[in-house]
This record gives C-alpha cells, structure tokens and sequence, in this order.
C-alpha cells in the first residue's frame, strides 16, 4: 500500500514538474501566441490546398494545349494565365509558411524558450 502511495506522490510530483505552465502574466501572452499560430496554421493549410487546386489547374490546362491542333493562341494564353496563378499560388504558400513558422516562434518566446531555429 505504501509502495502504491509513493508511486502516485511520485507521479503527481514528476506530472507537476514537468507541465511547465506559464505564470503570471505570460500566460495571456502565451494564449494570445498560441492563438495567432493556430490561425497562421489555418491560413498554411489553405494556401497549401490552393496550391494544389493551382498546380492541376496548370497540368489540365497544359494538357489540354499539347493535345490541341496547332493554332491553339487561346490555350496558349490559358496555360500562360494558369502558371502566373501557379506561380502566385507557391507564393502566397510560401508566405503563409513564413508566418505560421513566425507565430510558432512567438509561442516558444511567450514561453520563454528560444525559438527552435536558434
């Protein structure tokens, strides 16, 4: 019974220890960091679906244009107008990266950690 008792003293004291909560006026700040990367992590998550949509939209239309007779300046112009919205598509990912890595960078701040990059 006492071997049971200490098991669980140790486990309350190790669980304690090591759910590292933030004190004081860091924990608003914490929130607020953890917050802003959840909505970075959706924006990613969107760019990184329309970038997919983009990317099949530029093969289909590619496609298209291979298989066309020869005069195909419409398809020509199509495809054109499919990879600058390709080319956006990567771009606005990219930056939807930066700031979803930024706001992870917050959080580890909020915290009181160097971000992981460091």
């Amino acid at each position: 019974m006492l071997k049971v008792l200490l098991t669980v003293l140790a486990l309350m004291v190790a669980t304690a220890a090591f759910s590292q909560r933030p004190v004081g006026d860091r924990s608003g700040a914490v929130q607020q960091a953890q917050m802003r990367a959840s909505a970075a992590y959706r924006e990613l998550e969107q760019a990184q679906y329309e970038l997919k949509l983009a990317q099949q939209d530029y093969v289909n239309t590619q496609d298209a244009y291979r298989a066309a007779p020869p005069p195909a300046e419409d398809l020509k112009r199509e495809v054109d107008k499919m990879k600058k919205a390709l080319n956006a598509a990567k771009a606005r990912e990219a930056r939807a990266r930066k700031a979803y890595e930024d706001a992870l960078d917050a959080v580890e701040k909020a915290w009181g950690r160097p971000p992981k990059g460091q």
